[in-house]
């Protein structure tokens, strides 16, 4: 257990900043999903407008610090070549 004021605080601080990175994450996977569905539904116009939607809220997971930069690029990179191949 921690046994410093500075620790006991860290200890608060973390569980604060998990349920917002999680709350976060999760957000950016809808995005994601509403991308993937309209791709396997076939409808090329949906799918470009839930990508569009989805690009800044994948940079902003980037930014918050709570997606490497690299994965997202990854994602944004097979998700457009998906719709594109539509």
């Amino acid at each position: 257990m921690a046994n410093t004021p500075q620790a006991r605080k860290r200890i608060r601080r973390n569980e604060r900043r998990a349920e917002i990175n999680g709350a976060r994450i999760s957000r950016i996977r809808t995005f994601v999903k509403k991308v993937e569905s309209a791709i396997a539904g076939g409808d090329k116009a949906a799918a470009a407008e839930a990508l569009k939607a989805a690009q800044p809220e994948l940079a902003r997971g980037v930014a918050r610090g709570v997606l490497h930069k690299n994965t997202a690029g990854r994602k944004l990179s097979r998700l457009v070549k998906a719709v594109a191949g539509l």
